[in-house]
């Protein structure tokens, strides 16, 4: 007889592959307890011999890391914020309500992902600049208010929510407004999370347009801020990489909170709540 496995058999290449992805960052956090001279030896090693505090020492010491941290988690909060309304709502209009030229709207909303970044750079500074918003936390801010991929997302979504709910809810004479807010988006949480995760990521990570629009290094965030500790003749590797732990736990803490949305279903929670 067959003894049965008592994990699911996909576990046994899925935990490999999780070990190789998981290494680069279990090194980050050992070379941010190594010593300068430890790290730049050769060969080099992977294990601190001691627990070394000198990088995050210098980190704080020498740089604004506190105030990078907090610009990153203003600039971080306020676009997650706007993209869940904004996105949610352009979403929702997409998928529910009747206009001339809906479908068209949405493929030029679409089209749009096409456009490389790089192409919008020039234009986006010298609109900025004549706003008097390049080098503010605003000029990190805007670009990130919304998105195709946000408004894709969550048109999807809202597509498969039956729509016997809104119904029922216009027939207890809920306005649409009121349908959206109390009905749809209670719906939309697993939506919400997976947009919100993802905002988080690309807004938390982006350094090409604030390396560009940001030159006081007191409103620099995390990802500008670290860059500044790679020269041309020399790179301060301990600050780099404890500042590279500290912007790091962030990201995996909201993503250990949002992982169980991400298996969720709206059209279960609707039929089933």
């Amino acid at each position: 007889m067959r003894r049965k496995l008592p994990f699911s058999p996909w576990h046994l290449l899925l935990m490999p592959l999780a070990l190789l992805f998981v290494l680069p960052l279990v090194q980050m956090v050992l070379t941010s307890f190594m010593p300068e001279s430890q790290i730049t030896q050769l060969p080099p090693d992977f294990v601190p011999h001691g627990l070394h505090l000198d990088g995050y020492r210098k980190l704080f010491d020498e740089s604004h890391i506190v105030r990078w941290f907090v610009n990153t988690v203003f600039v971080s909060a306020v676009t997650v914020l706007s993209h869940l309304v904004l996105c949610s709502l352009a979403g929702y209009g997409f998928a529910r309500l009747r206009f001339p030229g809906r479908g068209i709207a949405f493929l030029v909303v679409l089209a749009t992902v096409m456009i490389p970044i790089q192409l919008l750079m020039i234009p986006t500074y010298i609109m900025f600049a004549r706003l008097g918003i390049v080098d503010t936390l605003g000029a990190a801010i805007v670009p990130w208010l919304a998105s195709a991929f946000g408004i894709f997302l969550m048109r999807q979504f809202f597509l498969s929510l039956p729509v016997e709910l809104e119904e029922a809810a216009f027939l207890d004479g809920a306005g649409p407004l009121r349908t959206f807010v109390s009905v749809v988006l209670p719906l939309a949480k697993p939506a919400l999370a997976t947009l919100a995760v993802f905002t988080l990521l690309s807004s938390w990570n982006d350094l090409l347009w604030p390396l560009i629009a940001i030159t006081d290094d007191e409103k620099y965030t995390l990802q500008v801020g670290l860059a500044s500790f790679q020269g041309m003749r020399r790179t301060e590797w301990g600050q780099l990489m404890a500042g590279n732990v500290i912007a790091t736990v962030p990201l995996i803490v909201a993503f250990l909170f949002a992982q169980r949305r991400f298996i969720a279903t709206m059209t279960f929670s609707g039929l089933k709540g």
